[in-house]
């Protein structure tokens, strides 16, 4: 049985620091010595571009390559077209043609589970799969969610995030009841904080208020940086563009705290099997 965790960045809500996140958070666990295989579940191919490939529409293999690969039950090798990026990752690359696909599995069979097919035949050449999700709860996402065992949630620190928070936490519940009942939140990461407004205090006590009870959020915080934004047009992590940043520390320490709660979960799973 694979080991491999699958995690997905999702929030509906577009610039909250989604790609960003998986990019450094996925490099961050390949610097521990994990192997991981990041996906762009995203049409716009925000992923891949930040990754180095800028001309993601002349790729052959692609995400949608590989949903299509299972709707029609081929025989293609599921590890090909996999790109390998020179920090220490694994991409499945995405492009318009992902688009297709929202209409292309609503009459596809087990349209909600086509991703977690997929998954089932690479995961054992992994330790973390990273799912950068578009903005939205379409089908695409749909087998993000189903396909994962846990939910990383960014919230941007200029806002009150509540409402958009609830329908994406309903839709979490959803699949968790009937699709992926081993479907967990792992956590809300604040994204962009502006240490000089008090914005990014408000917005945790909100997310305290209204969620703080039942979903963890991080301890670290992700600052906001010219530098952080540099970094996709440059095809690098922050840790390879600007290794003293306060950026790079926060993600740095982000993904220690995402391996500490897994060792945790571990720890208590092997109790619990005894």
């Amino acid at each position: 049985m694979s080991n491999c965790k699958v995690i997905a960045i999702c929030n509906q809500k577009g610039g909250v620091g989604k790609t960003t996140t998986t990019v450094n958070l996925g490099i961050g666990l390949a610097m521990q010595g994990k192997r991981v295989l990041l996906i762009d579940a995203d049409p716009q191919g925000d992923l891949t571009t930040s990754l180095g490939w800028q001309d993601s529409d002349n790729l052959n293999i692609t995400l949608a390559s590989k949903f299509i690969d299972v709707i029609k039950e081929s025989n293609n090798n599921p590890l090909s077209g996999i790109l390998h990026h020179n920090e220490g990752v694994d991409l499945l690359p995405s492009n318009l043609e992902l688009s297709a696909m929202e209409f292309n599995l609503v009459n596809a069979m087990s349209r909600e589970t086509t991703l977690k097919t997929y998954l089932n035949e690479v995961k054992t050449n992994y330790d973390y799969v990273l799912i950068d999700c578009m903005p939205s709860l379409g089908m695409i996402t749909l087998n993000a969610l189903s396909a994962a065992d846990s939910v990383i949630i960014p919230v941007q620190a200029q806002f009150l995030p509540a409402k958009g928070m609830t329908q994406l936490l309903q839709t979490v519940s959803r699949v968790k009841k009937y699709i992926n009942p081993k479907l967990n939140i792992e956590g809300i990461l604040l994204t962009i904080v502006d240490n000089r407004t008090n914005l990014a205090k408000s917005t945790l006590e909100a997310l305290r208020v209204n969620f703080g009870n039942r979903i963890k959020i991080y301890k670290t915080q992700i600052p906001s940086g010219i530098k952080a934004a540099e970094t996709s047009s440059k095809g690098k992590s922050i840790y390879a563009y600007e290794p003293n940043s306060s950026v790079s520390k926060a993600y740095t320490e982000f993904t220690k705290e995402v391996l500490a709660d897994d060792r945790k979960k571990e720890r208590l799973h092997s109790h619990e099997s005894r």
